[in-house]
Protein backbone atom coordinates (compact mmCIF):
# COMPACT_ATOMS: atom_id res chain seq x y z
CA UNK A 1 0.00 0.00 0.00
CA UNK A 2 1.45 3.47 -0.74
CA UNK A 3 1.28 5.99 1.39
CA UNK A 4 0.69 9.79 0.85
CA UNK A 5 2.67 11.92 2.48
CA UNK A 6 0.73 15.19 1.59
CA UNK A 7 -2.26 13.42 2.74
CA UNK A 8 -0.88 13.02 6.11
CA UNK A 9 0.90 16.48 6.53
CA UNK A 10 -2.87 17.94 5.54
CA UNK A 11 -4.37 15.99 8.17
CA UNK A 12 -1.84 16.60 11.10
CA UNK A 13 -2.12 20.65 10.26
CA UNK A 14 -5.89 20.28 10.88
CA UNK A 15 -5.47 18.18 13.72
CA UNK A 16 -2.92 20.87 15.39
CA UNK A 17 -5.44 23.59 14.31
CA UNK A 18 -8.83 22.21 15.22
CA UNK A 19 -7.33 20.14 18.87
CA UNK A 20 -4.88 23.05 20.14
CA UNK A 21 -4.30 22.76 23.83
CA UNK A 22 -6.82 25.82 24.34
CA UNK A 23 -9.35 25.09 21.99
CA UNK A 24 -13.37 23.89 22.61
CA UNK A 25 -12.64 20.55 21.31
CA UNK A 26 -9.65 19.96 23.94
CA UNK A 27 -11.72 21.10 26.79
CA UNK A 28 -14.44 18.86 25.81
CA UNK A 29 -12.47 15.95 25.64
CA UNK A 30 -11.13 16.75 29.09
CA UNK A 31 -14.78 17.15 30.11
CA UNK A 32 -15.58 13.71 29.04
CA UNK A 33 -12.23 12.04 30.79
CA UNK A 34 -12.83 14.17 33.82
CA UNK A 35 -16.09 13.77 34.38
CA UNK A 36 -18.69 16.45 33.96
CA UNK A 37 -18.60 19.71 36.31
CA UNK A 38 -21.87 19.99 37.90
CA UNK A 39 -23.72 16.93 37.16
CA UNK A 40 -21.64 14.60 39.52
CA UNK A 41 -21.21 11.77 36.63
CA UNK A 42 -18.42 10.04 36.17
CA UNK A 43 -16.05 10.24 33.23
CA UNK A 44 -16.51 8.31 30.39
CA UNK A 45 -13.67 6.07 30.52
CA UNK A 46 -14.51 4.94 34.06
CA UNK A 47 -16.93 1.68 33.95
CA UNK A 48 -20.17 2.29 35.61
CA UNK A 49 -20.74 0.07 38.78
CA UNK A 50 -23.71 -2.21 39.11
CA UNK A 51 -24.14 -1.55 42.71
CA UNK A 52 -24.35 2.77 42.38
CA UNK A 53 -27.91 3.96 42.47
CA UNK A 54 -28.75 6.04 39.67
CA UNK A 55 -31.98 8.20 40.03
CA UNK A 56 -33.95 8.17 36.83
CA UNK A 57 -35.51 11.30 35.58
CA UNK A 58 -39.45 11.06 35.41
CA UNK A 59 -40.91 10.46 32.44
CA UNK A 60 -44.28 12.63 31.00
CA UNK A 61 -45.67 9.82 29.90
CA UNK A 62 -44.63 7.55 32.82
CA UNK A 63 -47.20 9.50 34.60
CA UNK A 64 -50.87 8.52 35.54
CA UNK A 65 -53.85 10.92 34.27
CA UNK A 66 -57.12 9.57 35.41
CA UNK A 67 -60.30 11.23 34.22
CA UNK A 68 -61.86 13.24 36.35
CA UNK A 69 -65.71 13.66 36.52
CA UNK A 70 -68.18 15.94 38.56
CA UNK A 71 -72.16 17.38 38.21
CA UNK A 72 -73.24 20.21 38.43
CA UNK A 73 -76.29 21.05 40.77
CA UNK A 74 -78.55 21.33 37.18
CA UNK A 75 -77.33 18.33 36.38
CA UNK A 76 -74.67 18.65 33.79
CA UNK A 77 -71.68 16.58 33.92
CA UNK A 78 -67.85 17.32 34.13
CA UNK A 79 -65.26 15.37 32.80
CA UNK A 80 -61.66 16.04 32.55
CA UNK A 81 -57.84 14.90 32.08
CA UNK A 82 -54.68 16.13 32.55
CA UNK A 83 -52.58 16.13 29.58
CA UNK A 84 -48.90 17.52 28.44
CA UNK A 85 -48.68 20.48 26.12
CA UNK A 86 -49.65 23.78 25.44
CA UNK A 87 -53.14 23.22 24.22
CA UNK A 88 -56.23 21.52 25.15
CA UNK A 89 -58.96 20.66 23.77
CA UNK A 90 -62.63 21.16 25.01
CA UNK A 91 -66.32 20.69 24.40
CA UNK A 92 -69.85 19.54 24.70
CA UNK A 93 -71.65 15.85 23.96
CA UNK A 94 -74.94 15.96 23.88
CA UNK A 95 -77.53 12.85 24.02
CA UNK A 96 -79.25 13.96 20.81
CA UNK A 97 -79.37 13.07 17.16
CA UNK A 98 -81.75 11.18 14.10
CA UNK A 99 -82.86 8.74 16.77
CA UNK A 100 -85.02 11.21 18.54
CA UNK A 101 -86.40 12.95 15.66
CA UNK A 102 -89.36 9.97 15.31
CA UNK A 103 -91.65 12.97 17.51
CA UNK A 104 -89.94 15.71 15.46
CA UNK A 105 -89.57 16.46 11.62
CA UNK A 106 -86.61 14.71 10.44
CA UNK A 107 -83.33 16.75 9.25
CA UNK A 108 -83.10 18.70 12.46
CA UNK A 109 -80.04 17.25 13.75
CA UNK A 110 -78.56 17.70 10.05
CA UNK A 111 -79.48 21.42 9.97
CA UNK A 112 -78.11 22.04 13.75
CA UNK A 113 -74.76 20.43 12.29
CA UNK A 114 -74.17 22.69 9.58
CA UNK A 115 -75.44 25.82 11.87
CA UNK A 116 -72.94 25.28 14.66
CA UNK A 117 -71.02 28.27 15.43
CA UNK A 118 -72.66 31.12 13.70
CA UNK A 119 -74.81 34.27 15.17
CA UNK A 120 -75.89 33.97 18.62
CA UNK A 121 -76.39 36.67 21.22
CA UNK A 122 -73.29 37.28 22.16
CA UNK A 123 -71.57 37.50 18.30
CA UNK A 124 -73.36 39.09 15.80
CA UNK A 125 -72.33 36.82 13.01
CA UNK A 126 -69.94 34.45 12.01
CA UNK A 127 -66.46 36.68 11.83
CA UNK A 128 -66.71 37.50 15.14
CA UNK A 129 -67.09 34.32 16.18
CA UNK A 130 -64.04 33.62 13.81
CA UNK A 131 -62.00 36.72 15.21
CA UNK A 132 -62.11 35.01 18.49
CA UNK A 133 -60.79 31.51 17.36
CA UNK A 134 -57.90 33.01 15.94
CA UNK A 135 -56.93 35.10 18.75
CA UNK A 136 -56.79 32.00 20.88
CA UNK A 137 -55.36 29.93 18.16
CA UNK A 138 -58.55 28.28 18.10
CA UNK A 139 -60.21 25.60 16.13
CA UNK A 140 -63.80 24.35 15.78
CA UNK A 141 -66.04 21.68 14.94
CA UNK A 142 -69.39 19.77 15.22
CA UNK A 143 -69.86 16.30 14.25
CA UNK A 144 -73.81 14.25 14.52
CA UNK A 145 -74.03 10.78 14.50
CA UNK A 146 -77.47 8.58 15.48
CA UNK A 147 -77.16 9.04 19.31
CA UNK A 148 -75.27 12.36 19.56
CA UNK A 149 -74.20 15.41 18.71
CA UNK A 150 -70.66 16.84 19.44
CA UNK A 151 -69.76 20.35 19.71
CA UNK A 152 -65.66 20.43 20.35
CA UNK A 153 -62.60 23.17 20.12
CA UNK A 154 -59.00 23.22 20.35
CA UNK A 155 -57.18 25.94 21.75
CA UNK A 156 -54.42 27.74 23.76
CA UNK A 157 -54.91 26.67 27.52
CA UNK A 158 -54.79 30.66 28.55
CA UNK A 159 -58.01 31.26 26.53
CA UNK A 160 -59.78 28.85 27.84
CA UNK A 161 -62.06 30.41 29.90
CA UNK A 162 -63.12 32.68 26.30
CA UNK A 163 -63.53 29.55 24.30
CA UNK A 164 -66.10 28.29 26.79
CA UNK A 165 -68.28 31.50 26.54
CA UNK A 166 -68.07 31.13 22.71
CA UNK A 167 -69.35 27.43 22.87
CA UNK A 168 -72.02 28.01 25.54
CA UNK A 169 -73.36 30.56 23.77
CA UNK A 170 -72.91 28.76 20.52
CA UNK A 171 -74.78 25.39 22.23
CA UNK A 172 -77.39 27.97 24.29
CA UNK A 173 -77.97 31.00 22.55
CA UNK A 174 -77.96 30.99 18.96
CA UNK A 175 -79.37 33.62 16.43
CA UNK A 176 -80.53 31.19 13.47
CA UNK A 177 -80.63 34.15 11.07
CA UNK A 178 -82.32 33.39 7.79
CA UNK A 179 -79.94 33.68 5.53
CA UNK A 180 -78.12 31.08 7.53
CA UNK A 181 -80.60 28.62 7.11
CA UNK A 182 -80.91 29.62 3.73
CA UNK A 183 -77.07 28.71 3.43
CA UNK A 184 -77.59 25.24 4.88
CA UNK A 185 -80.08 24.84 3.20
CA UNK A 186 -78.33 25.08 -0.38
CA UNK A 187 -75.30 23.65 0.79
CA UNK A 188 -77.36 20.11 2.63
CA UNK A 189 -79.05 20.23 -1.56
CA UNK A 190 -75.42 20.07 -3.10
CA UNK A 191 -75.23 17.21 -0.07
CA UNK A 192 -77.49 15.17 -1.64
CA UNK A 193 -77.03 15.75 -5.26
CA UNK A 194 -73.25 14.95 -4.62
CA UNK A 195 -73.99 12.00 -3.23
CA UNK A 196 -76.36 10.65 -5.70
CA UNK A 197 -73.72 11.24 -8.15
CA UNK A 198 -70.18 10.33 -6.46
CA UNK A 199 -68.38 6.70 -7.47
CA UNK A 200 -68.43 5.80 -3.68
CA UNK A 201 -72.26 5.81 -2.09
CA UNK A 202 -70.87 4.74 1.22
CA UNK A 203 -72.55 7.36 3.28
CA UNK A 204 -75.98 6.74 1.33
CA UNK A 205 -75.30 2.82 1.76
CA UNK A 206 -75.05 3.19 5.09
CA UNK A 207 -77.78 4.93 5.64
CA UNK A 208 -80.37 2.07 3.64
CA UNK A 209 -78.71 -0.64 5.90
CA UNK A 210 -79.97 1.05 8.83
CA UNK A 211 -83.31 1.53 7.30
CA UNK A 212 -83.51 -2.37 6.35
CA UNK A 213 -82.16 -3.21 9.40
CA UNK A 214 -83.76 -1.11 12.67
CA UNK A 215 -87.35 -0.66 10.11
CA UNK A 216 -89.61 1.60 12.33
CA UNK A 217 -87.02 1.80 15.12
CA UNK A 218 -85.38 4.85 16.21
CA UNK A 219 -81.65 3.64 14.46
CA UNK A 220 -84.22 3.74 11.37
CA UNK A 221 -84.49 7.55 11.48
CA UNK A 222 -82.32 9.58 8.71
CA UNK A 223 -79.49 10.74 9.43
CA UNK A 224 -79.07 12.62 6.19
CA UNK A 225 -81.82 15.23 5.81
CA UNK A 226 -84.74 13.92 3.20
CA UNK A 227 -84.68 16.24 0.58
CA UNK A 228 -88.55 17.23 1.22
CA UNK A 229 -88.03 18.61 4.29
CA UNK A 230 -85.08 20.78 3.72
CA UNK A 231 -87.41 23.71 2.67
CA UNK A 232 -89.57 22.75 5.04
CA UNK A 233 -86.95 23.35 8.39
CA UNK A 234 -88.04 26.56 10.38
CA UNK A 235 -86.20 28.29 13.09
CA UNK A 236 -89.10 27.09 15.53
CA UNK A 237 -88.38 23.82 14.63
CA UNK A 238 -84.65 23.48 15.66
CA UNK A 239 -85.82 25.90 19.33
CA UNK A 240 -88.07 23.23 19.94
CA UNK A 241 -86.07 20.36 19.24
CA UNK A 242 -83.50 22.05 21.29
CA UNK A 243 -85.45 22.83 24.06
CA UNK A 244 -86.55 18.81 24.34
CA UNK A 245 -82.78 17.29 23.91
CA UNK A 246 -80.45 19.75 25.02
CA UNK A 247 -81.07 19.54 28.40
CA UNK A 248 -78.20 19.91 31.12
CA UNK A 249 -79.40 16.42 32.36
CA UNK A 250 -78.16 14.65 28.61
CA UNK A 251 -75.08 16.73 28.34
CA UNK A 252 -71.55 16.15 28.96
CA UNK A 253 -68.49 18.83 29.35
CA UNK A 254 -65.67 17.64 28.82
CA UNK A 255 -62.12 19.07 28.59
CA UNK A 256 -58.43 17.18 27.66
CA UNK A 257 -55.28 19.43 28.78
CA UNK A 258 -56.99 21.23 32.20
CA UNK A 259 -57.16 20.93 35.81
CA UNK A 260 -60.79 19.57 36.90
CA UNK A 261 -61.13 21.92 39.46
CA UNK A 262 -59.82 25.29 37.93
CA UNK A 263 -62.13 23.55 34.88
CA UNK A 264 -65.14 22.87 36.77
CA UNK A 265 -65.11 26.56 38.16
CA UNK A 266 -64.82 28.17 34.56
CA UNK A 267 -67.74 25.82 33.63
CA UNK A 268 -69.90 26.80 36.49
CA UNK A 269 -69.23 30.35 36.04
CA UNK A 270 -70.16 29.81 31.76
CA UNK A 271 -72.70 26.67 31.49
CA UNK A 272 -74.10 27.19 35.42
CA UNK A 273 -76.46 29.80 35.16
CA UNK A 274 -76.94 30.46 31.08
CA UNK A 275 -80.41 30.73 29.99
CA UNK A 276 -81.20 28.89 26.48
CA UNK A 277 -82.51 31.85 24.13
CA UNK A 278 -85.51 29.72 23.90
CA UNK A 279 -86.29 30.36 27.28
CA UNK A 280 -85.69 34.31 27.12
CA UNK A 281 -87.78 34.93 24.00
CA UNK A 282 -91.71 35.28 25.28
CA UNK A 283 -93.06 33.26 21.84
CA UNK A 284 -90.46 30.59 22.65
CA UNK A 285 -91.10 30.40 26.33
CA UNK A 286 -94.91 30.23 25.97
CA UNK A 287 -95.00 27.28 23.18
CA UNK A 288 -94.59 23.60 24.41
CA UNK A 289 -91.99 21.94 22.38
CA UNK A 290 -93.60 19.77 20.08
CA UNK A 291 -92.68 16.60 20.30
CA UNK A 292 -91.44 13.99 22.96
CA UNK A 293 -88.44 12.51 23.47
CA UNK A 294 -88.25 8.85 22.01
CA UNK A 295 -87.19 6.45 24.53
CA UNK A 296 -87.93 3.21 22.66
CA UNK A 297 -85.20 0.57 22.32
CA UNK A 298 -83.65 -0.35 18.95
CA UNK A 299 -85.24 -3.24 17.49
CA UNK A 300 -83.73 -5.54 15.40
CA UNK A 301 -86.06 -6.43 12.15
CA UNK A 302 -83.98 -7.50 9.40
CA UNK A 303 -85.15 -6.78 5.68
CA UNK A 304 -83.43 -5.02 2.71
CA UNK A 305 -83.44 -1.92 0.91
CA UNK A 306 -82.35 -1.87 -2.54
CA UNK A 307 -82.44 0.78 -5.67
CA UNK A 308 -82.38 -0.68 -8.51
CA UNK A 309 -79.87 1.91 -10.65
CA UNK A 310 -77.79 2.52 -13.70
CA UNK A 311 -74.57 3.82 -12.22
CA UNK A 312 -72.67 3.77 -15.66
CA UNK A 313 -72.78 7.39 -16.20
CA UNK A 314 -71.06 8.46 -13.10
CA UNK A 315 -67.98 8.70 -15.38
CA UNK A 316 -66.38 11.69 -16.38
CA UNK A 317 -64.24 12.55 -18.99
CA UNK A 318 -63.58 10.30 -21.80
CA UNK A 319 -60.18 9.16 -19.86
CA UNK A 320 -61.73 8.34 -16.47
CA UNK A 321 -63.41 5.21 -17.14
CA UNK A 322 -64.28 3.88 -13.73
CA UNK A 323 -65.88 0.11 -14.13
CA UNK A 324 -70.11 0.42 -13.70
CA UNK A 325 -70.33 -1.19 -9.86
CA UNK A 326 -73.31 -2.98 -7.94
CA UNK A 327 -72.34 -2.08 -4.92
CA UNK A 328 -73.81 -4.77 -2.11
CA UNK A 329 -74.00 -4.21 1.94
CA UNK A 330 -75.01 -7.18 4.14
CA UNK A 331 -75.53 -6.70 8.37
CA UNK A 332 -76.34 -8.79 10.93
CA UNK A 333 -77.15 -7.90 14.25
CA UNK A 334 -73.93 -6.97 16.74
CA UNK A 335 -73.97 -6.08 20.30
CA UNK A 336 -74.42 -3.06 22.28
CA UNK A 337 -71.37 -1.34 23.65
CA UNK A 338 -73.12 -1.79 27.26
CA UNK A 339 -72.42 -5.25 27.12
CA UNK A 340 -68.55 -4.97 27.24
CA UNK A 341 -67.60 -8.81 26.83
CA UNK A 342 -68.99 -9.37 23.47
CA UNK A 343 -68.80 -5.82 22.34
CA UNK A 344 -65.24 -6.20 22.52
CA UNK A 345 -65.28 -9.79 20.77
CA UNK A 346 -66.90 -8.20 17.64
CA UNK A 347 -64.41 -5.15 17.30
CA UNK A 348 -61.70 -8.27 17.48
CA UNK A 349 -63.65 -10.00 14.62
CA UNK A 350 -64.55 -6.67 12.65
CA UNK A 351 -60.33 -6.22 12.61
CA UNK A 352 -60.08 -9.88 11.93
CA UNK A 353 -62.25 -9.96 9.02
CA UNK A 354 -60.50 -6.41 7.65
CA UNK A 355 -61.03 -5.68 4.13
CA UNK A 356 -60.41 -3.00 1.51
CA UNK A 357 -60.31 -2.11 -2.01
CA UNK A 358 -58.75 -4.41 -5.12
CA UNK A 359 -55.90 -1.41 -5.41
CA UNK A 360 -55.32 -0.81 -1.86
CA UNK A 361 -51.49 -0.09 -1.11
CA UNK A 362 -49.89 -2.76 0.88
CA UNK A 363 -47.57 -2.52 3.46
CA UNK A 364 -47.23 -2.78 7.67
CA UNK A 365 -50.39 -2.26 9.81
CA UNK A 366 -52.58 -2.30 6.47
CA UNK A 367 -54.38 -5.20 7.31
CA UNK A 368 -53.17 -7.11 3.93
CA UNK A 369 -53.82 -10.26 5.94
CA UNK A 370 -57.01 -9.85 7.00
CA UNK A 371 -59.97 -12.34 6.35
CA UNK A 372 -61.75 -10.59 3.71
CA UNK A 373 -57.95 -9.81 1.89
CA UNK A 374 -56.86 -13.69 1.81
CA UNK A 375 -60.44 -15.23 1.10
CA UNK A 376 -62.03 -12.54 -1.11
CA UNK A 377 -59.80 -9.83 -2.58
CA UNK A 378 -56.52 -11.83 -3.38
CA UNK A 379 -58.72 -14.93 -4.87
CA UNK A 380 -61.81 -13.90 -6.96
CA UNK A 381 -60.94 -11.30 -9.73
CA UNK A 382 -64.21 -9.71 -9.69
CA UNK A 383 -64.38 -7.98 -6.68
CA UNK A 384 -62.98 -4.84 -6.29
CA UNK A 385 -63.92 -4.09 -2.64
CA UNK A 386 -64.86 -6.38 0.61
CA UNK A 387 -64.66 -3.70 3.94
CA UNK A 388 -66.12 -4.98 7.86
CA UNK A 389 -67.87 -2.58 9.30
CA UNK A 390 -68.97 -2.39 13.08
CA UNK A 391 -71.04 0.40 14.65
CA UNK A 392 -72.70 -0.10 18.51
CA UNK A 393 -75.24 1.88 19.99
CA UNK A 394 -76.14 1.97 23.31
CA UNK A 395 -79.21 -0.89 23.11
CA UNK A 396 -77.79 -2.48 19.71
CA UNK A 397 -75.47 -2.70 16.90
CA UNK A 398 -75.19 -3.76 13.59
CA UNK A 399 -72.07 -5.89 11.56
CA UNK A 400 -71.63 -5.40 8.02
CA UNK A 401 -69.82 -6.25 5.34
CA UNK A 402 -69.65 -3.70 2.03
CA UNK A 403 -68.86 -4.87 -1.07
CA UNK A 404 -68.70 -4.08 -4.94
CA UNK A 405 -68.32 -5.73 -7.95
CA UNK A 406 -69.44 -5.34 -12.02
CA UNK A 407 -73.50 -6.55 -12.09
CA UNK A 408 -73.38 -9.47 -13.80
CA UNK A 409 -71.49 -10.75 -10.98
CA UNK A 410 -73.82 -9.88 -8.35
CA UNK A 411 -74.98 -13.17 -7.76
CA UNK A 412 -71.57 -14.56 -7.21
CA UNK A 413 -70.12 -11.36 -4.83
CA UNK A 414 -73.55 -12.52 -2.67
CA UNK A 415 -72.11 -16.32 -2.29
CA UNK A 416 -68.65 -15.15 -1.66
CA UNK A 417 -70.45 -12.40 1.14
CA UNK A 418 -72.46 -14.90 2.21
CA UNK A 419 -69.42 -17.71 2.62
CA UNK A 420 -67.10 -15.50 4.83
CA UNK A 421 -70.01 -14.54 7.29
CA UNK A 422 -70.70 -18.16 7.96
CA UNK A 423 -66.93 -18.69 7.91
CA UNK A 424 -66.92 -16.66 11.46
CA UNK A 425 -68.72 -19.22 13.30
CA UNK A 426 -65.52 -22.35 12.20
CA UNK A 427 -62.46 -22.88 13.34
CA UNK A 428 -59.94 -19.43 13.65
CA UNK A 429 -56.23 -19.47 13.00
CA UNK A 430 -54.41 -18.90 15.97
CA UNK A 431 -51.70 -16.42 14.14
CA UNK A 432 -55.28 -14.61 12.52
CA UNK A 433 -56.59 -14.31 15.88
CA UNK A 434 -53.22 -12.82 17.51
CA UNK A 435 -52.39 -10.51 15.05
CA UNK A 436 -56.14 -9.15 14.77
CA UNK A 437 -55.97 -8.35 18.39
CA UNK A 438 -52.45 -7.04 18.46
CA UNK A 439 -53.45 -4.63 15.60
CA UNK A 440 -56.77 -3.75 17.22
CA UNK A 441 -54.65 -3.16 20.50
CA UNK A 442 -52.16 -0.79 18.61
CA UNK A 443 -54.88 1.13 16.75
CA UNK A 444 -56.74 1.69 20.10
CA UNK A 445 -53.53 3.30 21.73
CA UNK A 446 -52.40 4.80 18.71
CA UNK A 447 -55.82 6.95 18.09
CA UNK A 448 -55.63 7.63 21.55
CA UNK A 449 -52.37 10.00 21.38
CA UNK A 450 -54.48 12.22 19.54
CA UNK A 451 -55.96 14.87 22.02
CA UNK A 452 -59.46 15.11 19.74
CA UNK A 453 -59.82 11.35 19.68
CA UNK A 454 -59.43 11.22 23.29
CA UNK A 455 -61.88 14.07 23.89
CA UNK A 456 -64.86 12.50 22.41
CA UNK A 457 -63.37 9.21 23.85
CA UNK A 458 -63.92 10.69 27.26
CA UNK A 459 -66.83 12.69 26.13
CA UNK A 460 -68.75 9.75 25.38
CA UNK A 461 -68.19 7.10 27.88
CA UNK A 462 -69.45 9.16 30.28
CA UNK A 463 -72.33 10.01 28.81
CA UNK A 464 -73.37 6.98 28.35
CA UNK A 465 -71.56 5.18 31.43
CA UNK A 466 -71.14 7.74 33.74
CA UNK A 467 -67.45 7.19 33.94
CA UNK A 468 -64.30 6.56 31.85
CA UNK A 469 -62.07 3.29 31.52
CA UNK A 470 -58.53 3.84 30.30
CA UNK A 471 -57.63 2.60 27.79
CA UNK A 472 -55.12 -0.24 29.34
CA UNK A 473 -58.38 -1.49 30.31
CA UNK A 474 -59.39 -2.47 27.40
CA UNK A 475 -56.02 -3.70 25.79
CA UNK A 476 -56.46 -6.44 28.48
CA UNK A 477 -60.13 -7.28 27.81
CA UNK A 478 -58.77 -7.64 24.07
CA UNK A 479 -56.49 -9.57 25.17
CA UNK A 480 -58.36 -11.88 27.12
CA UNK A 481 -60.31 -12.79 23.94
CA UNK A 482 -60.23 -16.36 22.93
CA UNK A 483 -61.32 -18.81 20.42
CA UNK A 484 -64.43 -19.91 21.74
CA UNK A 485 -65.45 -16.21 22.23
CA UNK A 486 -65.59 -15.06 18.66
CA UNK A 487 -67.53 -18.59 17.24
CA UNK A 488 -69.91 -17.73 19.83
CA UNK A 489 -70.43 -14.13 19.33
CA UNK A 490 -70.54 -15.44 15.19
CA UNK A 491 -73.25 -17.80 15.94
CA UNK A 492 -75.42 -15.37 17.87
CA UNK A 493 -75.24 -12.89 15.24
CA UNK A 494 -75.39 -15.14 12.67
CA UNK A 495 -78.88 -16.10 14.36
CA UNK A 496 -80.91 -12.33 13.51
CA UNK A 497 -82.32 -12.19 10.24
CA UNK A 498 -79.65 -10.57 7.55
CA UNK A 499 -80.32 -6.81 6.61
CA UNK A 500 -79.64 -6.23 2.75
CA UNK A 501 -78.98 -2.86 1.17
CA UNK A 502 -78.33 -2.75 -2.55
CA UNK A 503 -77.68 0.08 -4.78
CA UNK A 504 -76.87 -0.58 -8.92
CA UNK A 505 -78.23 -3.20 -11.60
CA UNK A 506 -79.16 -5.92 -10.01
CA UNK A 507 -80.98 -7.59 -13.35
CA UNK A 508 -83.44 -10.51 -12.17
CA UNK A 509 -81.68 -11.72 -8.69
CA UNK A 510 -82.86 -10.35 -5.39
CA UNK A 511 -79.49 -10.10 -3.19
CA UNK A 512 -81.99 -10.33 -0.16
CA UNK A 513 -83.51 -13.72 -1.06
CA UNK A 514 -79.91 -15.20 -2.02
CA UNK A 515 -78.25 -14.02 1.50
CA UNK A 516 -81.52 -15.16 3.30
CA UNK A 517 -81.37 -18.73 1.89
CA UNK A 518 -77.14 -18.78 2.31
CA UNK A 519 -77.57 -17.77 6.16
CA UNK A 520 -80.47 -19.77 6.52
CA UNK A 521 -78.68 -23.47 5.06
CA UNK A 522 -75.43 -22.25 6.44
CA UNK A 523 -74.08 -23.39 2.70
CA UNK A 524 -73.34 -21.73 -0.41
CA UNK A 525 -75.14 -23.43 -3.52
CA UNK A 526 -72.81 -23.05 -5.99
CA UNK A 527 -69.96 -25.30 -7.35
CA UNK A 528 -67.67 -22.05 -7.73
CA UNK A 529 -66.07 -22.02 -4.71
CA UNK A 530 -65.58 -25.67 -4.18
Amino acid sequence: MIKNPRFYQNFKNIYQKTLRPNSDWSSLIRKSRDGVEGYNLPPLTKTLSTKQDLKQPQSVSSRNYDTFVSQLDNGLKIASEKLFGEFCTVGVIIDSGPRYESQFINGATHFLEKLAFNSTSSFENREKILETLEKHGAICDCQAGRDAIVYALSCRRSGLPQILSLLADTIYRPLFQDFELEQVRKAIEFELEDLSTRPDPEPLLVEMIHEAAFRDSPLANPKICPSENINKIKREDLYSYMKTLYQPNRTVLACIGADHNEFSQMAIEKFGSIKPLWDEELKFKEKKPSGKIDTRKAVWTGGSKIIEKDLSDLNQGFNNQLPELTHLIVGLESPSFMNERDFVTSCVINTLMGGGGSFSAGGPGKGMYSRLYLNVLNRYHFMFSATAYNQSYIDSGIFYIHASAPPQYLEDMCDVIGQELIRMTGPCDPVQLNRAKTQLQSMLFMNLEQRPVLFEDVARQVLSRGRREQAQYYFDRIEAIQEIDIQRVARKMLESPPAVAALGRMGRLNPYERIKKIIATKSVPRKFFR
